[in-house]
């Protein structure tokens, strides 16, 4: 959220499972305004580097990068799940996600060495990749 402009109080614990591909996250993130679960949606829906997902396992979202993702890697920086995702009392936003472990910080890399070699063309450059990041999984 600090890269996107957003100074927010955030507490996160992640839930590490035995498996080398995906780390699960639980998130409680408090909102100042009052918020619904279609808002919360859609603002996720919105963000072109989150994908959801109505999976609840580590091992199917994996299986999904598996056989559609770039070289069997998600570069999305996370997948939520939509079936976790709660608004508790209109201002507490909770849920579960998964993290692709090298699928997201590969993105990230290329990205950041794209920007760095070519500032004025590196989103162009970056296009290639886009069918790679996933809206739904």
């Amino acid at each position: 959220f600090q890269t996107l402009g957003y100074q927010l109080n955030l507490f996160s614990s992640a839930l590490k499972l035995n498996t080398q591909y995906m780390h699960t996250i639980w998130f409680s993130i408090q909102v100042r305004k009052p918020i619904t679960l279609d808002q919360v949606r859609s603002s996720l829906e919105k963000d072109p580097l989150v994908a959801l997902t109505v999976k609840t396992s580590a091992n199917t979202v994996f299986s999904f990068g598996r056989d559609y993702g770039h070289y069997g890697r998600i570069l999305n920086h996370t997948v939520v799940s939509l079936p976790t995702l709660h608004v508790r009392d209109r201002h507490e936003v909770l849920g579960f996600c998964f993290t692709p472990q090298d699928g997201n910080s590969v993105l990230s890399s290329v990205a950041a060495a794209t920007w760095f070699l070519y500032p004025d063309s590196y989103e162009e450059r970056l296009s290639c990749l886009q069918e790679f990041v996933f809206q739904e999984v």
